[in-house]
């Protein structure tokens, strides 16, 4: 196999441990923590975990391992879209796994959870695993989207963990795996499976964290690849000096990639979906704001700048959702087949009009003939508009073209306006994880060997202190049931854990808060660079903005 210098470096790097895993496995003890209770809805929560719920938080540290010794038969599975990092938590389970008995057994199932279902799987060996060491991707054993939610689907996988001898199953995923992880691990429990569930927290968005979880992982990688990417279009910008850059990235429920792309370059707008819900933003007041940058730059003699764009923004405005959820009521059932016999878009363009509110009609119009036809593309699985193909970065640019338009005609607007669109997604999923991402995920497997190990099931490898050196990261585990709540998802109560939006009393946001004023006329951009992974411990193994800042001393 050829590899290129980079690939052959990395695979020699050492992650780092928190100081209370590095003593041996021999050395580990546990320290219990206070019992837990779901984040809301507790009495629905615990009536459907009985035996998972309410288990004490805990935190491992030095000293005599008291764990009962006997041999282990894991199984591992990567579960939802890919994150910078995963490899190594499957590489510090399989040390943790080995360093405790050599006679200990790794399995990963292929596919994500449908592997387990199908057993298909491979059974790892030190050569298998060395080759993915500190390296990005999934492909070690590829991943998917099944989910593990039925009653057939856990008797299954109990009768492949029978046929195996499985002892534990970790799930490496985002929200929605996680929360199949707890209800698995509830069906193991209660049907005296003998097989512990543990998850490890997944996803780039941002969005899988809380009080205990300070970040998922694969968030630093992918958000600090983006910020190069933006970082570059910024200094092409300030040279070309003639366009405006529209750069949509990664997050349709929450906005932390974009606020974090932002901290890092200093962009003249960022748009914050949950700032959007929170004042009612409309889109004509989203473009307009834009509008007034632009504007103040382009009479300055400045022509050009970076707006960045969450993937999700349109979802957060109050008047586009409604919209949403009104053409989703128009096409259900029948009306879908009515709609796409219409023969051209002005018939489809008439039944729209006559099936929409006033309100939502007026919504509709203003928006380009483009985004009105992405609106009526292929539905999703439970019938609902696909909002991710929403084209979002250049729909707000042509409604920014329309308002510049509009004042230059009024003799406010001077400059010039040219626009370029880019989307950053799957340029961060798959990249060489950073030095932060390559410890922390190590960490995370390591660390869920050791709740496995000492009996744990239902739990979420924790580890925290993230803002300081690797050495002081606490290690521990917290029931995956506190992050629960009840939400209506596709018409039914579900159990689920809650998504972390950005806090617009945070920090982090704070602090961009403070400083977009200024950037919107200033150039005031600022260039990361590529990630460093050699060098000075301050520029290697830099933690993201958002993780600093929500610490700060």
């Amino acid at each position: 196999m050829n590899l290129s210098p980079l690939q052959k470096a990395r695979y020699e790097y050492v992650p780092k441990l928190p100081g209370m895993l590095r003593a041996g496995i021999s050395e580990i003890c546990v320290k219990d923590g206070e019992a837990t209770a779901s984040v809301a809805d507790q009495d629905k929560i615990k009536a459907l975990f009985p035996n998972t719920y309410g288990k004490n938080e805990i935190t491992f540290m030095k000293g005599q391992n008291t764990s009962a010794a006997k041999k282990q038969v894991v199984g591992v599975i990567l579960s939802g879209g890919q994150a910078p990092g995963g490899h190594n938590v499957i590489c510090g389970l399989y040390d943790a796994l080995k360093a405790t008995d050599k006679s200990n057994v790794l399995l990963g199932f292929k596919g994500g959870p449908s592997g387990l279902i199908d057993d298909d799987f491979v059974e790892f060996d030190d050569a298998f695993i060395d080759a993915y060491r500190n390296t990005g991707g999934f492909d070690i054993i590829g991943s998917g989207r099944t989910k593990l939610e039925t009653e057939d689907q856990f008797k299954i996988v109990t009768e492949v963990a029978k046929k195996h001898g499985l002892t534990a199953i970790v799930i490496i995923g985002g929200d929605d795996s996680n929360t199949n992880a707890a209800v698995l691990a509830e069906y193991m429990a209660a049907n005296n499976t003998g097989v512990q569930v543990i998850g490890c927290p997944k996803t780039i968005d941002g969005d899988l964290k809380n009080e205990d979880i300070e970040a998922s992982f694969g968030f630093d990688t992918a958000t600090k690849t983006y910020s190069e990417l933006i970082g570059n279009i910024e200094r092409d910008a300030n040279s070309a000096k003639k366009y405006w850059h529209f750069i949509k990235v990664m997050g349709r429920s929450a906005s932390h990639v974009a606020l974090e792309c932002a901290l890092e370059t200093q962009p003249n707008i960022c748009l914050i979906g949950e700032e959007v819900a929170a004042k009612k933003m409309s889109l004509s007041q989203i473009a307009s704001q834009i509008a007034d940058s632009v504007e103040k730059r382009g009479n300055a003699g400045n022509n050009f700048g970076v707006a960045i764009i969450p993937e999700g923004i349109v979802e957060f405005v109050p008047e586009f959702s409604k919209l949403i959820a009104e053409i989703n009521e128009l096409l259900a059932g029948a009306n879908t087949e009515k709609f796409n016999a219409l023969p051209d878009w002005d018939a489809k363009y008439k039944f729209i009009e006559e099936g929409l509110t006033k309100e939502s009609m007026s919504v509709f119009a203003i928006l380009p003939q483009l985004i009105q036809q992405q609106l009526f593309l292929e539905r999703d699985p439970h019938g609902n508009v696909q909002v991710s193909l929403i084209e979002s970065e250049k729909l707000l640019s042509a409604l920014v073209k329309d308002e510049l338009e509009k004042r230059k005609k009024a003799g406010t607007y001077k400059g010039k306006f040219g626009a370029l669109h880019h989307f950053f997604g799957y340029e961060g999923r798959c990249a060489f994880p950073s030095n932060f991402d390559a410890d922390y995920c190590y960490s995370l497997g390591y660390n869920a060997f050791m709740l496995i190990q000492y009996g744990y099931t239902g739990y979420l490898s924790k580890v925290s202190n993230l803002s300081k050196p690797a050495e002081d990261w606490v290690a521990g585990g917290m029931p995956i049931t506190k992050m629960m709540n009840i939400e209506r998802r596709n018409g039914e109560d579900k159990p689920v854990i809650r998504k972390a939006l950005v806090e617009l009393d945070g920090e982090p946001f704070k602090y961009f808060a403070a400083n977009r004023d200024k950037w919107a006329v200033e150039t005031a951009f600022t260039y990361p660079g590529a990630i460093q992974y050699y060098g000075p411990s301050e520029v290697c193994d830099l933690t993201t903005r958002t993780l600093a800042l929500e610490h700060m001393a």
